[in-house]
């Protein structure tokens, strides 16, 4: 299976940013890169050029297993249907992604590209500049019937109208059980003093920000800046300390591995990996609640195979499909019709992952989890500001 670590690497880290120059000019007279409807659309090549062009991340979709340039769920798209899909592994950061295609975006031309997967955050930018094309739903009868009720209604995107996730995870907390000797249930207890700098946080304020504040009870659909100076605060305050031991990218992987680090701020998908190799890793979703969020795929403005993209998409959604993405990946899997696919398989493998709350997260488990309200435009540059000076960057 692929290297589930290299998407905590690949996440951008959530700094000003070229999306956030635009927002500075945006803010200083200069006029807006907003696209209206009207504009969105162009001709659609789909039914006379049976093809497709998807940008996505590094390792982000099955292979093949003796040939590594074979992708065995698009190469059954394409006997299906006869569309081809030219398939991109572009994107290494949210930020270098925004920058290589909004010159094209905010001109009114088109990128080349008839679906890109970004995550959620950087997601609800391009739906607040009217980027990215709205989906016709009733063309994708998969999408609407399997996709998971709690990844429907983001606050940037309500209805998911111009968005539907691709993979999706969990910010939560892993800890090394033997060597720490208790269990971890609350953000809380990372501020203990037998994990006096042996603990870690994300570096990247969209990657950090919500469970943080989880740990103080808040309700990230709709926190205040009063929630975010509050957690600052807190942040600060640990770092004073000496409890934090350093704000840290994957390289938390590592630390958690060799026991320099006894806890530390850890994607889900991540865990499953490190499990894999060190039983002693367990991860926790702490009582107060961590944070769900996706990577999404959305369809650029202009696009040139518009329904040949929302084929593609809907495809995805097939339970059958989504479980065979799902074990190739092992992050959360937006399709939970997939896991009754996975549990009936023959395959020992694949029938264990039906069960990892990790990829199906449990009734107990889903209670728990909440997707974070976007941060404006307004609030980012002094967010941003404010978050980097106590990270250090």
């Amino acid at each position: 299976m692929a290297d589930l670590a290299r998407r905590a690497l690949l996440r951008g880290v959530g700094g000003i940013g070229a999306a956030g120059a635009l927002a500075a000019l945006t803010g200083c007279g200069v006029p807006p890169a907003y696209v209206t409807a009207a504009d969105r659309t162009g001709p659609d090549r789909s039914a006379r050029d049976r093809s497709v062009v998807f940008s996505n991340w590094p390792l982000y979709i099955d292979v093949d297993d003796h040939d590594k340039q074979r992708r065995p769920t698009l190469d059954a798209f394409r006997r299906r249907t006869g569309i081809s899909v030219t398939y991109n592994e572009e994107i290494n950061d949210n930020d270098e992604f925004f920058g290589k295609i909004s010159p094209a975006l905010m001109n009114h031309q088109r990128t080349g590209r008839d679906l890109i997967v970004i995550s959620d955050w950087m997601c609800a930018r391009f739906v607040r500049l009217g980027w990215v094309q709205e989906m016709d739903r009733a063309a994708q009868p998969q999408v609407a019937k399997n996709l998971d009720p709690l990844l429907r209604t983001p606050h940037f995107d309500p209805g998911r109208k111009h968005s539907v996730p691709w993979q999706s995870g969990i910010t939560g907390i892993a800890y090394n059980r033997r060597k720490l000797g208790r269990e971890i249930r609350h953000t809380s207890d990372l501020w203990k003093d037998d994990l006096r700098g042996r603990v870690t946080l994300l570096a990247g304020l969209d990657e950090a920000f919500a469970l943080l504040m989880q740990g103080d009870g808040v309700d990230i659909t709709r926190w205040t800046a009063d929630d975010f100076h509050r957690m600052t605060d807190r942040v600060r305050a640990q770092v004073h300390k000496g409890q934090i031991r350093r704000f840290t990218g994957n390289d938390y992987i590592k630390d958690l591995d060799s026991g320099d680090v006894l806890a530390a701020q850890a994607y889900s998908g991540d865990v499953i990996q490190l499990q894999a190799d060190n039983p002693d890793i367990e991860f926790v979703v702490p009582e107060e609640g961590a944070e769900l969020w996706a990577e999404s795929m959305m369809i650029p403005n202009l696009a040139d195979h518009t329904r040949n993209a929302e084929r593609l998409i809907d495809y995805y959604y097939e339970p059958e499909v989504a479980a065979d993405l799902a074990a190739w990946v092992n992050y959360v899997c937006p399709v939970p019709a997939a896991r009754d696919v996975l549990a009936s398989s023959k395959d020992k493998d694949r029938a264990a992952l039906a069960e990892d709350p990790l990829v199906f997260p449990d009734d107990a488990m889903r209670r728990r989890l909440a997707i974070a309200r976007d941060i404006s435009p307004r609030e980012r540059i002094a967010y941003a500001k404010e978050w980097d000076a106590i990270v250090g960057l």
